[in-house]
């Protein structure tokens, strides 16, 4: 069922305001730069939107400061070493993301010559980019007219129309809104603006409506139930799984990790050793025979569907072999390389263990 979007809200509106007030971003070009011809990089604009992926500004600056140093052109991540790019990116969760994003660097640079496609479409083709990061990467590195509808876009083209229909069956009805007042001039920038609206006017609770370029003709606004849109279904509760994870150190200060299977959560991350996590009594499984003793300690942790607990094992250890895993050196191991959930085991494990210093 389509609607009619006409509305008075103006795109040229928001880019005056946001012309104003455009949030300084380490991956963006401001809106006075890019009027003087400066043009974004399309693999920093690339890099930004998939770090961005279900997590917060705050949290992806640093990573993408220590990326572009690191890797300052999409050739260059591609020519990383797996494990470099994966231990760069622990702590920033959804690690499929850093999986996807090795393997468009090296689509990128082998069959493309380090140059990203400047259509939506020819975006879509390369692995992990879907069709919010094609048209956010197309929009805003290319200044292509594509509507670009994250959270905060949602958010406003909800209280703008006055849109009662819950998330997340709104998506359709809030995207042909927000099409209807993309524009063909400065698309890149009006992208940008609609989602610093979103960010810091037109946020979910008390939203700012007295100084939003958009107020007048708002129809939350005018009803008085900005702060209730977008309304949402409820959610199903999260199941609870269980299992435990295996910390091993030898005298020499080595610790006992995997790599975990590329397919999976935490997949191609660095990890210790854990059993299966099942909603019914795990079954242990350790990863190489030991006196392993139990302290007491749990970790918590929550991913998108389901809270997970898992019972600390811990164990000193000789020479014999893991039946899976390897001995990591303490001079090669960094905490700082463990996903969340193990870099939580280890900061409960590490003063548990008494050991003599080679």
């Amino acid at each position: 069922m389509h609607k009619n979007f006409e509305s008075t809200a103006d795109s040229a509106d928001l880019l005056d305001w946001y012309d104003r007030h455009a949030r300084v971003m380490p991956w963006r070009v401001a809106p006075e730069d890019r009027a003087a011809g400066i043009r974004p990089d399309p693999y920093r604009v690339w890099l930004s939107e998939v770090m961005l992926q279900q997590t917060t500004v705050a949290a992806v600056k640093d990573y993408f400061r220590a990326f572009t140093d690191r890797w300052p052109t999409v050739s260059d991540l591609a020519a990383a070493e797996d494990a470099e790019v994966m231990g760069a990116w622990a702590g920033l969760g959804y690690y499929a993301r850093a999986r996807n994003l090795l393997k468009c660097a090296r689509v990128v640079a082998s069959k493309h010559g380090g140059v990203f496609p400047d259509t939506a479409e020819g975006l879509r083709a390369l692995p992990g980019i879907g069709p919010y990061t094609a048209a956010a990467v197309s929009a805003i590195a290319f200044d292509r007219a594509e509507t670009v509808v994250d959270g905060n876009v949602e958010r406003v083209m909800a209280r703008l129309h006055g849109i009662e229909t819950p998330l997340p069956p709104a998506k359709p009805e809030l995207t042909e809104a927000a099409a209807a007042l993309t524009p063909q001039a400065r698309p890149g920038d009006y992208a940008q603006a609609v989602m610093d609206l979103g960010a810091t006017i037109c946020t979910p609770r008390n939203p700012a409506c007295g100084i939003c370029p958009w107020r007048e003709p708002c129809a939350a606004r005018a009803a008085g139930n900005a702060a209730e849109l977008p309304r949402k279904l409820p959610k199903k509760p999260k199941p609870t799984r269980l299992g435990y994870v295996y910390i091993a150190r030898r005298g020499d200060g080595a610790w006992l990790l995997e790599t975990r299977p590329n397919k999976g959560l935490l997949g191609g991350m660095l990890a210790f050793p854990s059993s299966d996590w099942t909603e019914e009594s795990p079954a242990e499984a350790p990863p190489l025979s030991a006196d392993w003793a139990d302290p007491g300690l749990e970790v918590r942790h929550t991913f998108t569907h389901f809270h997970l607990r898992l019972a600390i094992r811990l164990a000193q250890v000789g020479t014999a072999p893991p039946s899976r895993g390897e001995f990591t050196p303490k001079h090669a191991f960094r905490p700082a390389d463990l996903p969340t959930l193990m870099r939580k085991a280890y900061d409960l494990a590490a003063p548990q263990f008494e050991l003599t210093e080679p």
